[in-house]
């Protein structure tokens, strides 16, 4: 243990972190959550040295920006009406991407990473690799979707697991993860594709997949652990120890003690930013919509990381608010 300690003290010392206090969420159940600003640009002999910026986007989807670089995770923008939300859900809702509403916020992307391919994590990524000519990371059904939409294979890398690609100034370790599951203790959509299907055409199209977590290391910067769905394989996270972790919130409690798996698994990281918390059928302004039983879960996670985990420092990110860890 005491190896294990040093790289606690070290990582603690050296991070500069967005700190956010939750302590004003549960006040009413129609507050959405609040995030205070960023904490003060770091001093000359802090341990980032570039310029690295975090906007959430909601659901499980990020923008970072790191110098000229920009990695996209889980970006879905679109926000399309499922019935999800309203209690009428509708499994054929069409795939309709909302170009007016990604083109303002997407001016470039390098590298896009997937988690998994439901419809509100994969949807708008295709349209995105071709505006952009990023290349996208994912599973071997985010592959074979990708070839049916129309993106060029040499734009597309399939991955599974332990690999750790190198981007010069950040590098990003991909960790093989688990979907939550529902309280019928089933996941939405399941399968997988192993060989190229049709042009997806409704949500229904987009099966899970199989999901993966992301792990991106800033040369002289933060590491963040990304997920996108609310459960873990935490074997897989032994070492990996990020500064951050951006945590998705479960939706049911059939996952049995997801967050202390998770938390242990990587170390406990400086900071939790819950994510997959948002009302992610409503326009993406701030302050997040959060429907009430939502409220009540995240004000629960908040309660459990802090309980779990008294050392991490919770931040609840509002749209596009550019933080810097």
């Amino acid at each position: 243990m005491p190896n294990l300690d040093r790289r606690r003290f070290l990582r603690d010392a050296a991070a500069t972190t967005a700190l956010v206090s939750a302590g004003g969420l549960a006040a009413t159940s129609t507050t959405p959550a609040q995030a205070a600003p960023p904490a003060a640009a770091p001093t000359p002999a802090s341990r980032r040295t570039g310029a690295v910026s975090f906007r959430w986007w909601g659901t499980a989807g990020w923008r970072i920006d790191i110098a000229d670089r920009t990695v996209l995770v889980d970006p879905f923008l679109s926000r399309i009406d499922t019935g999800l939300f309203t209690g009428a859900f509708t499994t054929d809702t069409p795939l309709t991407v909302r170009a007016d509403v990604i083109d303002p916020r997407v001016d470039k992307a390098t590298t896009i990473l997937v988690t998994h391919t439901h419809w509100d994590h994969y949807m708008d990524v295709p349209y995105i690799a071709a505006r952009t000519g990023a290349r996208v990371f994912g599973t071997l059904t985010a592959y074979h979707l990708g070839l049916a939409s129309g993106v060029p294979s040499t734009q597309l890398s399939a991955v599974k697991g332990g690999e750790v690609l190198d981007f010069g100034d950040h590098s990003v370790e991909v960790v093989g993860s688990l979907h939550s599951r529902n309280a019928s203790y089933s996941v939405a959509f399941p399968g997988v594709r192993v060989s190229q299907p049709a042009r997806p055409a409704t949500i229904a199209d987009l099966p899970e997949g199989d999901t993966l977590g992301y792990l991106l290391r800033v040369e002289r910067g933060p590491s963040v652990y990304f997920t996108g769905a609310s459960d873990v394989a935490e074997r897989n996270l032994t070492g990996l120890a990020p500064d951050v972790a951006m945590v998705a919130m479960q939706s049911a409690t059939t996952t049995g003690d997801y967050l202390p798996r998770l938390l242990a698994g990587l170390d406990y990281p400086k900071v939790v930013v819950p994510v997959h918390w948002d009302n992610f059928e409503t326009p993406l302004r701030n302050p997040p919509v959060v429907a009430p039983a939502d409220r009540d879960r995240l004000d629960d996670m908040i309660a459990a990381v802090r309980r779990i985990s008294p050392r991490s420092r919770v931040l609840v990110p509002e749209y596009e608010t550019a933080y810097h860890f």
